[in-house]
């Protein structure tokens, strides 16, 4: 750096210079009169017990907000509660559901069986009774055609008796019979 040069200044207020003068009243100047004001002002909030209201005011509010935060712990509570409960009502809404499915699948199962024993009951009995009814009508027909064969064979003997049969014929067939009793 260069060498430091000392300067001076030198203003002059020449007579042309103006000087001002701030107003006063009683001897206080503006900024000592907007001070005094305010004292007063603040004076007369004290007086007029301000402070206090705004304190009140203000602790009301702060009650107001300790009730709201107090109601909404215990809505809180009570939410979480309510949680807790429907989650247990879900989980046992979801056994009892797979409890009924089991159950459902169980009697299913049950009936299925039940109709199959009782379809082979059924046809179990259905055969039975088929082969009583060809059976009886095997005998019907056997029976039926024993006496057709009966019936012939009375009519073939009727003939033959009575081609063959004269009454003395009749006679010494009585004849024997009664001395077959007799012996």
């Amino acid at each position: 750096m260069a060498n430091p040069v000392e300067t001076t200044a030198v203003v002059e207020h020449g007579a042309a210079a103006e000087h001002h003068v701030e107003p006063s009243a009683l001897g206080l100047g503006p900024s000592a009169w907007a001070a005094l004001a305010m004292i007063v002002f603040l004076g007369i909030l004290v007086y007029k017990k301000v402070p206090g209201l705004i304190v009140g005011g203000l602790d009301k509010q702060i009650n107001a907000i300790r009730k709201q935060l107090d109601e909404a712990k215990v809505l809180r509570a009570e939410a979480e509660k309510l949680r807790a409960e429907y989650a247990a009502k879900i989980a046992n809404a979801e056994k009892d559901a797979a409890s009924m499915v089991e159950h459902a699948k169980t009697e299913a199962a049950a009936i299925v069986a039940k109709a199959e024993a009782d379809a082979a009951t059924t046809i179990t009995r259905r055969e039975k009774m088929a082969s009583d009814k060809i059976a009886a009508a095997e005998r019907a027909a056997i029976d039926d055609l024993r006496a057709k064969a009966a019936e012939a064979a009375t009519a073939a003997a009727r003939q033959l008796i009575a081609k063959n049969h004269s009454a003395g014929a009749d006679k010494a067939l009585v004849d024997g019979a009664i001395a077959g009793l007799v012996n």
